[in-house]
């Protein structure tokens, strides 16, 4: 949790370990992260501004301490204009991941893809 509080503070991009090679090769992207002091992981800022999705669709998933999405899913929406970011993301307690197969699943069904 340290780490988070410090690369906020700092507005940290931390290098990514590795690269997308086929990005065009998709067209739905399933974007999952924990939700870092009401906001996105400072990774996932380097990846959202490395990467270019638009004309695609991201669909978000997070895990979270009490805050939901917070302001997340606008973050993303700022951060890819040009892409179509889903409102029906699943958002997951952190002392509800043990149990939440079934809620992914039904999650996941709902989509339709």
């Amino acid at each position: 949790m340290e780490t988070a509080y410090e690369e906020l503070a700092d507005d940290a991009r931390p290098e990514l370990a590795s690269q997308i090679e086929n990005l065009d090769n998709y067209d739905v992207i399933f974007m999952g992260y924990p939700n870092w002091n009401s906001d996105l992981p400072m990774p996932l800022y380097t990846f959202l501004e490395e990467y270019d999705f638009s004309g695609k669709t991201i669909i978000p998933f997070t895990t979270h301490g009490g805050s939901g999405f917070s302001g997340t899913i606008r973050t993303i929406q700022e951060l890819q204009p040009d892409a179509t970011v889903s409102e029906d993301g699943l958002s997951i307690s952190r002392n509800s991941v043990p149990d939440a197969q079934g809620n992914v699943a039904d999650w996941i069904a709902g989509l339709n893809l």
